[in-house]
């Protein structure tokens, strides 16, 4: 019998490519994507992809979406609760499974999988440790096609957003920035897999930056610019 699991869902390639691996090897039933957010603007949490894109993935993909509705600013309370409040239904209908597409960030595994034990669910990581070169190679040759959508102004620079993530573009890294922008660096939007029942069509538009206030574990106040590019649906 399959394990019964929900995928967090982001829209990005690291997800994406962790749900190939789960439908290939058949040990779990995917039963939901799981995705936050923004409610005010109706757009996914940190990529600032439109909803509507968000939707046209879960409907090529065929399997229900639930969505997380975030305000534009909330604390880690209020975003703790408000993620209680929307998987107690999916826990009480019989879903043990979390899978995630991380790839070697120890101390946020180590959190989802506290958080997970507390509800009595396990964490799932199909990807977990692989080199990122690797999954990317991975990742094209299975037909796979991102772009990428928002960056952290503070190691890449803008001209970065909006590019189709391939082998140019991570050859245009600076070494200090991962190949996978696993710490944050770029987020992606994937708009064709080897399972979605066609291809996302959608039209590149203006790249807009947002900076962003915040203090450090020390109380220092900082600030971070990020850039989004809009996708436009046809």
């Amino acid at each position: 019998m399959q394990k019964r699991a929900l995928m967090n869902w982001s829209g990005g390639k690291d997800s994406a490519l962790s749900l190939y691996h789960i439908l290939q090897n058949k040990e779990y039933e995917v039963e939901y994507l799981l995705t936050s957010l923004n409610d005010s603007f109706k757009r996914v949490s940190m990529h600032g992809v439109r909803e509507e894109l968000l939707d046209q993935q879960a409907e090529n993909i065929g399997i229900d979406l639930v969505k997380l509705r975030l305000a534009e600013t909330v604390s880690m309370e209020e975003y703790q609760a408000k993620m209680a409040e929307t998987m107690q239904p999916l826990i009480e209908s019989g879903i043990e499974y979390s899978i995630f597409g991380d790839i070697f960030l120890e101390d946020l595994r180590l959190h989802r999988e506290q958080r997970l034990a507390e509800v009595g669910m396990k964490g799932v990581f199909p990807i977990w440790k692989r080199p990122s070169l690797e999954l990317l190679d991975e990742f094209w040759d299975l037909g796979f096609k991102t772009i990428v959508v928002a960056i952290n102004g503070n190691q890449l620079d803008k001209s970065f957003c909006g590019r189709i993530l391939d082998r140019d573009f991570v050859k245009d890294l600076p070494p200090t920035v991962d190949p996978c922008g696993e710490n944050g660096e770029f987020h992606t939007f994937v708009f064709e897999t080897p399972y979605f029942k066609k291809p996302i069509k959608f039209d590149i538009g203006e790249t807009v930056d947002k900076t962003y206030h915040f203090k450090n574990s020390d109380g220092d106040d900082l600030t971070s610019t990020y850039f989004f590019t809009d996708l436009i649906p046809k």
